[in-house]
């Protein structure tokens, strides 16, 4: 049996899946104020650098906060299946998974922001604090540039 990688995992559910870039999602804005950011990063993640107002579930706990009686429970988000929402991540692969997710758990309107938070800060849109203060876009390069370190990378054969 071939081992599957989390890339391969992510290249088959894309095409089952609605992906907009950080440019599509501005025009977007632009015609939709109802529109629900939903942020499937951790903790310590969000907390560093976010879009305003946008909704924080951790992506290991999203399956129990779109149900009424769990202690995850979001009830902005259990009432939202008909809304748009657009999911996003670091770089665009979580948010794949929750968007794919959220799908079989019965949303009709809901996307995954290609790039992520990364493209989206590359193309300039606006990311703020925990407290609501603007992030200036080196920051947030510095922030989501790779930070992978000697020893998680596949040993050379």
């Amino acid at each position: 049996m071939k081992r599957v990688t989390y890339k391969d995992l992510v290249a088959d559910i894309t095409p089952q899946i609605k992906e907009y870039y950080p440019w599509d999602i501005e025009e977007k804005l632009d015609r939709n104020d109802d529109m629900l950011f939903l942020d499937v990063r951790e903790n310590q993640e969000y907390d560093t650098m976010c879009i305003e107002d946008s909704l924080h579930v951790p992506r290991g706990i999203l399956e129990t906060a779109v149900e009424w009686d769990h202690e995850e429970t979001e009830p902005e988000l259990v009432e939202a299946r008909d809304r748009e929402i657009i999911v996003v991540c670091r770089s665009g692969s979580r948010s794949v998974f929750a968007v794919y997710t959220l799908m079989q758990m019965g949303y009709n309107n809901v996307s995954s922001l290609k790039t992520g938070l990364r493209g989206w800060n590359e193309y300039d849109l606006p990311l703020v604090d925990m407290e609501g203060n603007s992030i200036d876009p080196e920051l947030g390069d510095k922030y989501f540039a790779n930070k992978l370190l000697d020893y998680q990378r596949k040993p050379v054969a």
